[in-house]
């Protein structure tokens, strides 16, 4: 008899619910819906208060929907696994509290999920090959990351951000460029336009394996405040901010997997949906590594 799972996200902005049907150990996602919250777009950046109150509106239309398309009745599902952190606090707590009266309720197992390792998962749904010893790259809005895998359930830390995290670098810099939000999307499809000539800094290249991206974010906004003409070079802004932050990203996986010596790189997080990171991951890579990424729908 199969194991049927409900999958609860609240963590930040997006209200998400899932159905995993893990049939003799190979799990198949029966389900996947996911709410976006519009009403941060005007104040250019997520309000915590607001996401904890469209979870608390959401999340149980979400998770009756979820349900509907996986063709199975709330009594069907055997555990309940629900995002605990890091995260916004108001906005896990809406999840958690709900995820916790559906599993007592119920007599359901709870499932306290990590963030992070949702991420690092995430591709084993469509590659139920993958697998440990891997490098990991978790980076979004919240979170810059890279990990050592040696197995599931091990992690060793290897380098992480000192300042701004590169999802929240692209939603700044998008402001600036007064693309909206959020940002990460926008300049990818505006970088497809422009082309590398400000010659933007790439910070802490050979400097370990940490991260930092707050003076990229200021040497953007100098370039942006000395633009005679803005209009004309925001495209060439945006894919000049876009190649430093992705050099740095690819350069810093290339350098962890030489240092352990692994054979995978697993990218994970928002701004993995982004096209440019796989591809040049994949180029510094070459020849040394394979790189596993989740499509867009599941990072």
């Amino acid at each position: 008899m199969a194991d049927v799972v409900l999958g609860i996200e609240t963590s930040c902005d997006e209200t998400s619910a899932a159905v995993l049907v893990n049939e003799r150990g190979r799990p198949e996602l029966a389900s996947l819906v996911i709410l976006s919250q519009d009403v941060h777009r005007v104040f250019g950046g997520v309000v915590p208060e607001l996401a904890s109150r469209a979870h608390l509106k959401t999340l149980e239309p979400v998770i009756r929907r979820a349900l509907e398309e996986a063709g199975l009745p709330l009594s069907a599902v055997d555990a309940v696994a629900v995002t605990a952190g890091p995260g916004l606090v108001g906005a896990l707590l809406v999840g958690v509290c709900y995820g916790k009266a559906l599993a007592a309720a119920g007599g359901r197992r709870l499932i306290g999920v990590h963030h992070l390792e949702g991420h690092l998962f995430a591709p084993t749904l469509e590659d139920p090959e993958l697998a440990p010893p891997l490098v990991a790259l978790i980076v979004s809005g919240g979170h810059t990351v890279l990990l050592e895998v040696p197995e599931w359930g091990r992690y060793r830390l290897l380098g992480q951000t000192r300042d701004d995290a590169a999802g929240e670098a692209f939603d700044k810099v998008a402001s600036m460029l007064g693309l909206g939000f959020p940002g990460g999307p926008a300049i990818e499809r505006l970088a497809q336009a422009g082309r590398d000539r400000f010659g933007f800094p790439r910070p802490m290249l050979g400097d370990g394996l940490d991260f930092s991206f707050s003076g990229l974010k200021t040497a953007v906004l100098r370039a942006v405040r000395g633009a005679s003409d803005l209009e004309g070079c925001r495209a060439d802004l945006a894919a000049s901010f876009q190649a430093a932050v992705m050099d740095v990203l690819a350069q810093k996986v290339g350098a962890a997997i030489d240092l352990t010596g692994y054979r995978t790189a697993l990218l994970g997080g928002g701004v993995a949906c982004n096209r440019t990171l796989a591809e040049r991951v994949a180029w510094e890579l070459a020849g040394r590594a394979r790189v596993a990424v989740a499509s867009p729908r599941l990072n």
